[in-house]
């Protein structure tokens, strides 16, 4: 058991919300779930590690394996029962990643590929997202996105040779976009804007990824601005999660996020890291990035949590320890660090 908690704990008018790319995504359905039960996995054994010494009220873990029963979260949850972090709520919804298109998406002359299905995966459900909660969830309430067609999406950044048949079924969501309520303690709601995008990589000179990693964050700027057949969300909410985007360094089109950052209906309360290895090749602070990639453009700041402009922010960071057990464990379990962001509440 880990004991250090680089997130000194909230406090009872506090809410702390976390994010974190967990890395719990594996080749196979079930075989998350059964890396789980065995017990005997250090990336499990470091994913659960870090969970507990983050001590988050709301998570919401990206890379994460899906299946319809949520056998696998609800594995996980009691795993982290048994280190001591006691979850009430989970909540997932079916992502796009796997799910089957029947179309050669990638141009390969191959029908059912990874890349060919609505959003990256080799199977239904392979990296999507979840949340746990010590707060009761609205789930009946939800409201899940990510149906919603690219095509649909004012002014999209389309891929050029994009035709009719695909047009009238791609959707905009590589994983999800859902917005889901919790129950706060005075009986008010705060509501979870949840996406987790595609990396702006992995394809052609057409730069489909590049410009649906675009679209995806823009998504949330149309749905604020009411542009959409959508109703907005009313604030308070959270917007969060796993972008796959630095507006500074690394590849991709930042202009929708960075609109999402500086938008005045959102805070950015900038989450910092206590220790950090400097990058000297890179724009950005190296005290903001989220994620480190050895073999490819280094650390990124690619998680983000944005409350809305009227909710008081008292604290937030990354937890990124250099050296320690912690360290080792978030080695062992994924590239990513988590982000937190502690809230007053009313």
């Amino acid at each position: 058991m880990i004991a250090l908690s680089l997130a000194a704990p909230a406090g009872a008018d506090e809410l702390r919300i976390a994010t974190w790319n967990a890395g719990l995504t594996r080749k196979g359905p079930g075989l998350l779930l059964e890396e789980i039960e065995r017990g005997k996995s250090p990336a499990i054994s470091g994913a659960v590690a870090v969970i507990v010494a983050l001590d988050a009220d709301v998570l919401l873990l990206t890379g994460v394996d899906f299946d319809a029963e949520q056998a696998a979260l609800t594995a996980l949850r009691g795993r982290l029962a048994e280190a001591g972090l006691s979850y009430g709520w989970q909540f997932a919804l079916g992502p796009n990643a796997g799910l089957p298109t029947e179309l050669d998406i990638d141009r390969d002359g191959r029908l059912n590929g990874p890349r060919d299905a609505m959003g990256y995966g080799a199977f239904r459900g392979q990296g999507g997202m979840a949340l746990l909660s010590r707060l009761p969830i609205r789930a009946e309430a939800a409201v899940d996105y990510t149906g919603f067609l690219w095509a649909d999406l004012p002014g999209a950044l389309l891929p050029p040779g994009m035709g009719a048949e695909e047009r009238a079924l791609q959707r905009l969501s590589s994983v999800n976009h859902w917005q889901v309520g919790l129950d706060l303690p005075d009986g008010t709601k705060l509501e979870l804007l949840a996406w987790a995008a595609t990396p702006p990589v992995f394809d052609g000179p057409e730069d489909r990824n590049g410009r649906r990693n675009h679209d995806e964050a823009a998504f949330w700027l149309r749905l604020l601005d009411g542009a959409l057949p959508l109703d907005p969300p009313q604030a308070p909410f959270v917007l969060l999660g796993d972008a796959n985007l630095d507006t500074q360094d690394g590849d991709g089109r930042p202009e929708a996020l960075r609109a999402l950052l500086s938008d005045p209906r959102l805070q950015d309360p900038a989450p910092r890291a206590a220790e950090v290895s400097p990058e000297p090749d890179h724009k950005g602070d190296p005290a903001l990035d989220t994620a480190f990639y050895a073999k490819g453009p280094g650390g990124l700041r690619v998680d983000y949590i944005l409350p809305s402009a009227g909710l008081r922010v008292t604290g937030a960071g990354v937890m990124r320890p250099q050296t320690g057990p912690l360290a080792e464990a978030l080695a062992a379990a994924s590239r990513h660090f988590p982000v937190w962001v502690t809230l007053d509440l009313p």
